[in-house]
């Protein structure tokens, strides 16, 4: 049977059936996060020297293989302290030497996992990553010093600093923080994570990408301590040639996936961070460039980026020198320990939303061509953390979910009278007893 609300005073029906979720926790983990800390492991990660992919593995001071065993041993040194609640792992895959790469000689690539199991879907995961490596002018130069304090120990930072604070918590899904190595040298790290995640059958939920979350001043001039890039790619590139023709008619082409992912951050940062301005970005990644995110949307799963909004670029990949009266270099002065902990902050609970909430809407259809009412069909979610659901709408033109009703737990039907579906975009999210919900998923079904 249909659940139908005539529609009379729309926003006066919005507004009474919103519901503020729990905010507690949220607001706890944000008080959490600690920049003195994301200060001192960055200057960890700087001390190894370079950290370059095809740097020294075998000394305990320099080089990448130092690096990375540090890592891995302050994860370890969380799990203990929160009684082994983090399973600490590296995953070690050999590429061979080819000289038209940037991996000219046989050289492991080695990411650093930690997985906080989830207690009721031990197999679904939200994932935040960063990246080892480091490098400088030229990317075969592995043994010049190569700090890479913004690009990337600030978000290898961000995920410790993430780690040691979710510790405290309980979630349904599994969370993993992970350092990933050999993006500078064509994404390596996320290739092969995930290769193993498609391999063993991994639900990913999403892949939240730090790479430099640490600069606050533009090479354009511009100070600015609060605004932050999200980058997202419009539609899964596994969509079959049929979907991507369906689009056409029923729309859908910024509605994908990381779209979607992209949207929740955006909303978990205004809802709880209303002092930042995070920024949409509409492309997979910035002009022409790639990050870590990308082998992920590659094998099917949903992956942004999070960044910093003005970049410095005599900052980025330089040799350390001085040129012109001007100091290039990847050197730990320039990165705001603030900044960083505010976007490791804007992580973190995004991470735990995801995780406390119930999955979403295993598919969703959607009805009302040439009717002055549109209905939502979606699969009724199994979890005894349901409290309900929310069908959303917005006008074509928006870039966010800007309005929803509320369903009760036991109906999978919705309509919207006097809602024609010609005018909106529509999908459906499931919520948690504690307010924590899912990701949107848009209609993938036409029912006529």
């Amino acid at each position: 049977m249909k659940n139908i609300i005539k529609v009379v005073f729309l926003f006066a029906v919005i507004s009474l059936y919103a519901q503020e979720p729990n905010s507690t926790s949220a607001y706890d983990i944000i008080e959490d996060i600690s920049a003195d800390r994301i200060e001192k492991d960055i200057q960890k990660l700087v001390s190894f020297g370079t950290r370059h992919t095809m740097s020294e593995t075998e000394s305990d001071t320099r080089g990448i293989g130092a690096a990375r065993r540090w890592i891995k041993a302050e994860f370890e040194k969380i799990s203990e302290e929160c009684g082994g609640c983090y399973e600490v792992s590296m995953q070690r895959t050999l590429e061979k030497g080819n000289a038209k790469t940037r991996i000219t000689e046989d050289t492991e690539i080695v990411n650093v996992l930690a997985i906080k199991r989830g207690k009721t879907y031990p197999n679904r995961y939200i994932v935040m990553s960063g990246d080892i490596d480091s490098r400088v002018s030229d990317p075969l130069n592995y043994t010049d010093d190569s700090p890479g304090a913004n690009d990337n120990a600030s978000g290898m930072a961000g995920v410790l600093e993430a780690a040691r604070v979710l510790a405290k918590y309980d979630f349904e899904s599994s969370i993993l923080l992970v350092g990933l190595s050999g993006e500078e040298q064509g994404l390596y790290g996320g290739k092969h994570l995930a290769a193993k995640a498609v391999e063993e059958g991994w639900d990913i939920v999403g892949v939240l990408n730090n790479d430099m979350i640490g600069n606050i001043k533009g090479v354009d001039g511009v100070i600015d301590n609060r605004t932050f890039r999200i980058f997202s790619e419009p539609t899964n590139p596994k969509d079959s040639d049929f979907q991507n023709r369906m689009r056409r008619y029923y729309g859908g082409e910024v509605d994908g996936i990381s779209r979607q992912l992209a949207r929740y951050v955006y909303k978990m940062t205004k809802t709880y961070m209303p002092e930042m301005n995070p920024m949409m970005i509409y492309r997979l990644d910035r002009f022409g460039r790639g990050g870590h995110h990308r082998p992920f949307n590659d094998a099917g799963f949903a992956g942004v980026r999070i960044m910093e909004a003005h970049e410095n670029y005599t900052q980025q990949h330089q040799d350390i020198r001085v040129e012109d009266g001007i100091a290039y270099g990847d050197v730990i002065e320039h990165v705001n320990f603030d900044y960083a902990a505010k976007l490791t902050a804007v992580n973190a609970i995004t991470l735990a939303a995801l995780a406390s909430a119930p999955p979403e809407p295993p598919s969703v259809a959607i009805g009302g061509a040439v009717q002055p009412s549109t209905t939502l069909y979606w699969e009724a979610v199994e979890s005894a953390n349901l409290a309900g659901y929310k069908v959303y709408f917005r006008e074509t033109t928006s870039p966010t979910w800007d309005m929803h009703y509320q369903v009760e737990k036991d109906k999978t039907e919705f309509t919207l009278e006097g809602i024609v579906i010609d005018n909106y975009f529509f999908g459906v999210s499931a919520v948690g007893k504690d307010g924590n919900e899912s990701l949107v998923v848009f209609p993938s079904e036409v029912r006529r």
